[in-house]
């Protein structure tokens, strides 16, 4: 039987994919200490890895598909194909920003004044072409954590961190001076697996399902009745991806109006609904919008 060997991130996306694989349609089951669980489905076979690891392992076959951010795959400097970009609603609504900062008093203020200087970062690799780039020598160190105290204790005179609103860098008493890149989780595959017909119709399955699943998360289906005199202004009320359905009823004088709109709207649109005429309104969760 063929297999399809899918990488899983571990780390702060970890939960959230094996939610979103759930609402996909894959089931997966992770015994204690293991890094290989299983899941629900005979054609793919699940590892779990570090996401800053992940396009290698991809890139070199050990796996066929995975997911991690763009940062990771612009550190490794990977050659894959980009099957989809996977935007976590659950983990955030914001992309990372991997950003330049400095102490709040340092005289630096754009990534050319740091020349000569020490910078403390995860990301080396890509933070070494950045300044490359620039043709600004700075040395950079690689950073196991606690990347802001480097400056704050004197370790560093600057750092290239991740951040999404900023408020950790500003904590430690640093300023951001530049953004050097934004990051969204990618769904990646090896390209010798991308050119296997079998492997890349099922790499565009779980592509499509996941894109589905993520797409119906601030989602929701309205379906409520109304008399028909009331129809067209029921209808102006309601926002959706196209035109709301509207189906007759039993009962000649009636008609149930269904549709799909965004759960944000739903507080302030069914009083709405309802002083215009509308009855029964239901609200029910979605699955994946295709």
């Amino acid at each position: 039987m063929n297999k399809l060997k899918f990488g899983i991130p571990k780390g702060s996306l970890e939960k959230a994919t094996m939610e979103l694989l759930a609402k996909s349609g894959w089931r997966i089951n992770v015994h204690h200490r293991s890094y290989f669980p299983d899941i629900d489905d005979p054609e793919i076979a699940c590892s779990i890895c570090r996401a800053q690891e992940m396009s290698r392992y991809v890139e070199n076959g050990t796996l066929d598909v995975g997911i991690t951010g763009l940062d990771w795959i612009l550190e490794n400097e990977s050659r894959v194909v980009t099957v989809a970009d996977l935007i976590y609603s659950k983990v955030s609504r914001k992309p990372a920003k991997w950003v330049l900062a400095v102490p709040a008093d340092s005289k630096c203020r754009t990534a050319r004044d740091l020349e000569g200087k020490k910078i403390a970062t995860e990301l080396v690799n890509f933070t070494r072409r950045y300044f490359s780039d620039l043709g600004v020598n700075v040395d950079v160190e690689f950073s196991w954590g606690a990347t802001e105290a480097k400056v704050v204790s004197g370790l560093a005179d600057a750092i290239v961190e991740v951040t999404e609103t900023g408020s950790t860098i500003r904590a430690h008493g640093l300023v951001i001076i530049e953004e050097l890149m934004e990051s969204n989780p990618k769904l990646i595959a090896n390209e010798q697996a991308w050119k296997d017909p079998w492997k890349k119709k099922k790499i565009e399955q779980i592509s499509v399902l996941m894109q589905g699943a993520l797409r119906a998360d601030r989602l929701v289906g309205l379906k409520m009745n109304c008399p028909k005199d009331v129809v067209r202004e029921v209808v102006s009320l309601l926002p959706s991806l196209n035109a709301p359905t509207v189906s007759p009823l039993f009962d000649a004088d009636w008609v149930s109006i269904e549709t799909v709109i965004n759960e944000g709207h739903v507080r302030e649109l069914i009083p709405r609904l309802q002083d215009a005429g509308a009855q029964g309104i239901i609200e029910y969760s979605l699955n994946k919008v295709l």
